[in-house]
């Protein structure tokens, strides 16, 4: 089973615990605004790769992922290759290497049988899930990345039944992401999880805006400044409020 592959990088140290090999999978039905990886977006790009040869240039640095590192496959959207990353994380785990996937959820379908039977599988060979919810209202969230919000929502609530690892992530923009209402909202509903381990909010920056230019591609948040990081502090503490009210609500 070939995966199609961006690109590797070998020292990742934001894709999860510790000192990380990343897998950039190529492909995503999400169109966010902000993204400023749009060359992933294709389906029918990158490179075919076997889950083996991945595993091998992962073992050629282990010994910089052995303290609490190990390996996360990001995107574009993992989990549009479910398959792959069933073959690519049973050669992990028999090598016991920490896997992580950094995903939006998008590719979740809960009514479809055959789909969550992979998904069942490959969370038992899944030590953290980094989930990134870009709105929860959702049509501002439709807005945003032309997609959904319904089953990324419940994505989330099947890791916690499944007792998965999550991160949070959440990407603030002005104007599009910052609204006090909304993040109070976010954490209100991800305040219900008991398998919530951290939360990392995140500034929108414009780092990627040039590759749109390249590509051909309009880019949406055009004349938005980058989010100051001094105001991620107040920010991320709305977020938490509203986890801590969910929390003493379930707790009474």
């Amino acid at each position: 089973m070939q995966g199609r592959i961006h690109s590797l990088e070998s020292f990742g140290t934001v894709d999860g615990p510790g000192t990380r090999f990343v897998v950039f999978v190529q492909g995503c039905p999400m169109r966010c605004a902000y993204c400023h990886n749009p060359d992933t977006w294709d389906m029918n790009g990158g490179t075919l790769m076997e889950p083996s040869y991945i595993i091998e240039q992962y073992e050629r640095n282990s010994a910089f992922y052995a303290n609490g590192g190990g390996l996360t496959v990001t995107g574009g959207e993992p989990l549009m290759q479910v398959d792959f990353l069933i073959e690519l994380f049973t050669l992990a785990k028999e090598r016991q290497i920490h896997t992580c996937i950094d995903t939006s959820g998008i590719a979740f379908q809960p009514d479809n049988a055959a789909l969550v039977a992979k998904m069942d599988r490959l969370m038992e060979l899944t030590d953290l899930v980094m989930l990134d919810i870009k709105h929860i209202d959702p049509q501002k969230h439709l807005d945003l990345v032309r997609q959904p919000n319904q089953n990324i929502l419940k994505f989330a609530a099947y890791l916690d039944e499944k007792n998965v690892d999550m991160w949070i992530r959440h990407v603030v923009v002005p104007g599009l992401t910052d609204d006090d209402k909304y993040l109070f909202e976010l954490g209100y509903f991800i305040g219900q999880f008991h398998n919530l381990k951290a939360l990392d909010v995140l500034p929108y920056h414009t780092m990627g805006a040039n590759k749109y230019e390249s590509l051909g591609i309009p880019y949406r948040l055009k004349g938005v400044p980058p989010m100051d990081k001094g105001k991620l502090v107040e920010k991320k503490q709305v977020i938490l409020d509203g986890i801590k009210k969910r929390r003493a609500e379930n707790a009474s």
